[in-house]
């Protein structure tokens, strides 16, 4: 017959909190080792009839040389890529972007702050902005449409600072971008 509660000495309550705890712990923990994880991908954004051109680089996996070190991310402007850098130096993902028509400076930023969804200064419905940097008044950020579309060519005199992406590699750089993250700029 079990004993009941009230008459267990207050060191195996403690005990059995700590065990329960740890068990709850190593459950979440196996659970996230087997979740999903951004991978290394050079499927580059589907071209459409509005799309800027994407280029391509020699070895897009190679995150490029002075972007510093440890977890971050990584934006070429020249190449128009994106890097998802891990602390053991691994690109975890990398992927092409559009830029908007006002880039900000080489050099290196933080995420400030991160908006789940709102409206592109071109109007567009996006999602997964993350705000990095500022140049001549205007927030540069990263993002994709909602609806996956790739921008359209800036009108001339349109100042945007959108950084968009395919709907994929915005969901990626979401779960890696939290407030903190370094973001380096390369040219």
């Amino acid at each position: 017959m079990p004993v009941p509660a009230r008459l267990l000495p207050s060191w195996a309550w403690v005990t059995g909190l700590t065990v329960g705890a740890i068990a709850a712990v190593t459950v979440l923990g196996v659970q996230a080792d087997r979740g999903t994880h951004p991978t290394a991908a050079s499927a580059k954004p589907k071209a459409t009839a509005s799309a800027q051109p994407t280029p391509t680089a020699s070895d897009p996996a190679r995150v490029p040389d002075g972007s510093g070190t440890g977890r971050r991310i990584v934006y070429s402007l020249g190449e128009k890529r994106v890097w998802l850098v891990d602390a053991s130096e691994a690109t975890r993902r990398t992927f092409t972007v559009w830029p908007g028509s006002i880039s900000p400076d080489p050099g290196r930023y933080t995420v400030s702050s991160r908006n789940p969804a709102t409206t592109g200064s071109d109007g567009v419905q996006i999602e997964h902005i993350l705000y990095f940097a500022a140049k001549s008044g205007v927030s540069v950020a990263f993002s994709n449409a909602v609806d996956g579309a790739s921008p359209p060519p800036a009108a001339s005199g349109t100042a945007t600072g959108g950084v968009r992406m395919r709907k994929a590699d915005g969901t990626a750089l979401w779960t890696f971008g939290t407030v903190g993250t370094t973001v380096t700029v390369v040219k």
